[in-house]
């Protein structure tokens, strides 16, 4: 490091210090910035610190998890790991992950789409996972065609970089194909079995990435992931080199087996329900596997995992078992939904939907959420929360369900406390919506 570098680390330690013993506030970002301001290649000098190098994780949805359960994985190897656990996922949230410690063997570090172009030239990672490319605040990120130029950017500023892409997800193996074509090294993930399930009714890709032609399907898994092939045969899933198996998956959990590159099979199985959730742990298990990490100590790690964040955060609220997580898009909503109808009990559930920077302005994706599925998944009730209350009311409405105001978690709850304690409560949230109703959880019940 130059002199400039290391007074720019020098003041964002000395700023995460004051923040988390003096203030005592979250130190995630701010050390960053202030960092940044002052030598703006500050993540190259602090990535030399890394005595094994690092791997980023990207996609619009499942990072924060997947992110977290490889640097938990590598860490119980006896590892020392440096990682962006809260989801600060900028370049100025990268920084300041950086910032602490003298050395570390890895740093784990998610990455938002748009921000890796800042990122992967300074860190240059040995591997970037991209998890999936769906629809999100569009009046940020705009259109998803400008996501994969960003994303393909960053790969060629990053050479060395081995890219680790969902095969059955058409976006990213756009990706895949233009960085390949660049020279950048690819491996492939992916379900290799068609898991029967209904579909969401408005897919993200269609088309075919290269000719533009409508792609088939022999099945889809969820949205547009499954094993596609253009007709015209320029552009298919590709044959996959991390492929699981065997796949069960619901409200209580998933299991499926994992095939490796080297032909080896290891069986994994977590108390995280969903079919999005056994891409984000495939992709977990090869990111890690590259680190050193062989399969048994990945499942102690699932094992021992329990989320922090937000995401299927489970609490006991007076008797009643409450689920917490976080849907920000059609695709991430459906899948919530998908979860909700595979829990057969009668069930409330609190939908809280803002419209602040960081979820960005444009909630219109509302009218793309399938809330018909709502109508047969055994709702008691439904309330709406928000700066976006009404449009999801409304929404609600069109979709032939009736749905209730609530100001917070707490009003829902005091709504619902005369119900049997038996039905569960769901509580699902946007960006700015997901902290504020965790904390109002935590203070009210206890974590389960």
């Amino acid at each position: 490091m130059n002199i400039r570098t290391k007074a720019a680390v020098a003041a964002g330690r000395f700023v995460s210090w004051g923040l988390r013993n003096v203030a005592h506030r979250n130190a995630s970002q701010l050390p960053g910035r202030v960092a940044l301001s002052l030598a703006p290649q500050v993540i190259a000098g602090l990535s030399t610190k890394l005595t094994e190098g690092s791997i980023v994780v990207c996609g619009t949805n499942g990072k924060t998890t997947t992110n977290n359960v490889v640097a938990s994985a590598i860490e119980a190897t006896g590892k020392r790991v440096l990682c962006n656990r809260a989801g600060a996922n900028m370049a100025a949230g990268v920084a300041a992950a950086l910032l602490p410690k003298a050395t570390a063997n890895w740093a784990v570090l998610e990455a938002d789409e748009l921000s890796t172009v800042h990122i992967l030239p300074q860190l240059q990672p040995a591997y970037l996972v991209l998890l999936n490319l769906f629809r999100d605040q569009l009046d940020r990120a705009g259109e998803i065609d400008h996501i994969q130029d960003v994303l393909v950017q960053a790969l060629i500023s990053s050479p060395q970089t081995t890219l680790i892409a969902c095969g059955d997800d058409p976006l990213s193996m756009g990706v895949a194909l233009r960085a390949q074509q660049k020279g950048v090294r690819v491996l492939a993930f992916g379900i290799g079995e068609d898991l029967h399930i209904p579909q969401d009714r408005v897919p993200e890709a269609k088309f075919c990435q290269v000719c533009g032609e409508e792609l088939q399907y022999s099945y889809r898994s969820y949205a547009q992931l499954g094993n596609f092939a253009c007709p015209q045969g320029d552009f298919a899933r590709p044959q996959l080199d991390f492929v699981a198996t065997n796949v069960h998956a619901d409200r209580d959990g998933i299991c499926f087996t994992v095939t490796t590159p080297l032909g080896d099979s290891h069986d994994i199985h977590a108390r995280f329900g969903g079919v999005y959730m056994v891409y984000n742990l495939l992709a977990a298990f090869a990111a890690a596997s590259f680190a050193g990490v062989d399969a048994p100590t990945f499942q102690k790690t699932l094992d021992a995992y329990h989320p922090q964040n937000g995401r299927l955060q489970h609490f006991m609220v007076d008797g009643r078992e409450v689920t917490l997580n976080l849907a920000k898009n059609p695709t991430g909503f459906n899948q919530n939904l998908s979860l909700l109808a595979a829990d057969e009990r009668n069930k409330h559930v609190f939908i809280a939907i803002n419209d602040n920077f960081n979820d960005g302005k444009d909630i219109s994706w509302i009218w793309d959420v399938d809330f018909e599925r709502l109508a047969q998944a055994h709702c008691s009730t439904i309330y709406c929360s928000g700066t976006r209350a009404h449009d999801v009311q409304v929404r609600l409405k069109y979709a032939g369900i009736q749905a209730y105001l609530a100001t917070n978690v707490q009003d829902f709850m005091h709504g619902i406390a005369t119900a049997s304690s038996q039905q569960p409560a769901y509580v699902l949230t946007n960006y700015s919506a997901l902290w504020p109703a965790k904390a109002e959880l935590e203070s009210m019940g206890e974590r389960i």
